[in-house]
């Protein structure tokens, strides 16, 4: 354009900038606009308005600041977009005390805030916990006669679900939401379901999922997968179950948080069987399992002693093109200490450090306690000694477990070293195994003050 001796105009800018922001490339967007000033040009509300979207969007919300006070100096009053941006992002940057102050300046200013606006300051407050301040902010926009909207009422319900004030939430519906003619949607009635799951009120949660059918509102997986997993906590497999088949029927097809909660179900109420029924099913109908579904599967099958199914599976695993991660292999490794294999295990735990993963403190304690159980204390103690040099710290556990097997093979010297560093170093407590055994030997060596310090801790 420019070779061609033709000068970008207003609108020329404008969409360049719409342009830019829209693809996140907001520095670049903030070039031309110093281009567009530079050359004589206005920026109009929309063009500003743009640009503070775009900075807000990447998360830098302080030039945004910097921007509206630009505009306020050139002459361009802000309005209830560019205030309501900017208001927003400083809640996501939970900088509520700059949020209200910004609210107060743009009503003393003139400019009526609107649903958007008090739905950010209240979402804000529900997410640290003001749950009145933003039922007194609710109020607030009916007396100002602001159209609410479901949104607002969908953030006020998600709250009180989250804080455990279910009745409540339900009241927020059928007393000011339904009654403003507002009818809740799918998000509202997940939220409530989810939060009678919460509280294991199974007759609860049936109920509002039986309000919304009446309603007309279809579910969506999401509300399905959570009265799943509500029947599974509570041990109402059955009911799961029918409700798993009854969506496969009709809909909301199942997905892979499905399958997953159910497999889960299963395994812990002793259904091998049906667990592993219904894995071969995911399967089948080409529902990809991610991670957590192997997970699972390999926490299920170690559980119930069917290692060579667990091995077999974790093979099936790294050929479907999923990289374990440090929990398989920890399921994996106590799977096998637990079922006598501790050759297999050791070798699992080899293939940690051969594939570059990072054990955690929690991969050390499952080796300690099988190195431990087949009684080779020295092997255990390296690897003890050896888990903050690789950048984990030992807790509670890591000390307990090397103690007790210290003790059990009377290496009273090692022991008495770890529980000064325990008690002492690290503030832990010792279980009561290793408590009441080295209550025996310190009082049988005088030391009364790490007698009482141990009791003191464990008591």
């Amino acid at each position: 354009m420019l070779r061609l001796g033709l000068q970008p105009d207003v609108v020329t800018f404008t969409t360049l900038i719409k342009g830019l922001c829209s693809q996140s490339k907001v520095p670049q967007a903030l070039s031309l606009f110093d281009d567009m000033v530079g050359n004589g040009y206005q920026p109009d509300l929309i063009i500003y308005n743009t640009i503070l979207n775009g900075l807000c969007k990447i998360g830098v919300t302080d030039k945004a600041v910097r921007l509206l006070r630009m505009m306020e100096q050139r002459g361009l009053q802000p309005d209830v977009f560019s205030y309501s941006t900017i208001i927003d992002s400083l809640c996501k940057d939970r900088l509520l005390r700059e949020a209200f102050e910004l609210f107060s300046e743009m009503k003393a200013k003139g400019t009526s805030p609107n649903v958007v606006t008090y739905n950010s300051l209240i979402h804000a407050m529900c997410n640290s916990g003001q749950l009145n301040e933003a039922k007194r902010f609710l109020d607030e926009m009916v007396a100002s006669d602001i159209a609410l909207n479901v949104f607002t009422y969908n953030i006020l319900v998600d709250a009180f679900c989250r804080e455990g004030m279910v009745s409540e939430a339900e009241n927020i519906i059928i007393d000011k939401m339904i009654k403003q003619g507002i009818e809740p949607d799918v998000v509202t009635y997940s939220a409530l379901i989810d939060g009678y799951c919460w509280q294991n009120d199974m007759d609860g949660t049936r109920r509002v999922f039986e309000m919304m059918s009446k309603k007309g509102c279809a579910p969506s997986i999401i509300s399905c997968n959570i009265i799943i997993n509500g029947y599974c906590k509570t041990k109402r497999l059955d009911e799961a179950t029918k409700l798993f088949n009854e969506i496969s029927q009709k809909g909301p097809l199942p997905d892979t948080v499905t399958y997953n909660t159910l497999i889960q179900g299963m395994f812990r109420l002793g259904r091998l069987f049906a667990a592993e029924e219904l894995y071969r099913k995911m399967c089948s109908l080409e529902q990809v399992p991610n991670l957590m579904t192997y997970s699972i599967m390999l926490d299920g099958l170690c559980k119930h002693g069917k290692i060579v199914e667990a091995l077999k599976l974790f093979e099936a695993m790294k050929k479907s093109g999923l990289e374990p991660n440090d929990v398989h292999y920890n399921i994996l490794i106590d799977g096998m200490i637990e079922a006598g294999k501790f050759e297999v295990a050791r070798e699992i735990f080899s293939y940690i450090f051969h594939n570059k993963l990072k054990p955690t403190v929690f991969t050390y304690n499952i080796m300690m306690k099988g190195l431990c159980m087949e009684g080779l204390l020295d092997e255990a103690y390296e690897i003890f000694m050896k888990i903050e040099e690789n950048g984990c710290s030992p807790d509670n556990f890591s000390y307990n477990v090397m103690i007790r097997g210290l003790l059990q093979k009377n290496d009273i010297s090692r022991a008495m070293k770890l529980i000064h560093e325990m008690v002492d170093e690290k503030g832990f407590e010792a279980d009561i195994y290793a408590a009441t055994r080295f209550v025996d030997l310190i009082l049988q060596d005088g030391n009364e003050h790490l007698c009482s310090k141990i009791l003191r801790r464990n008591l």
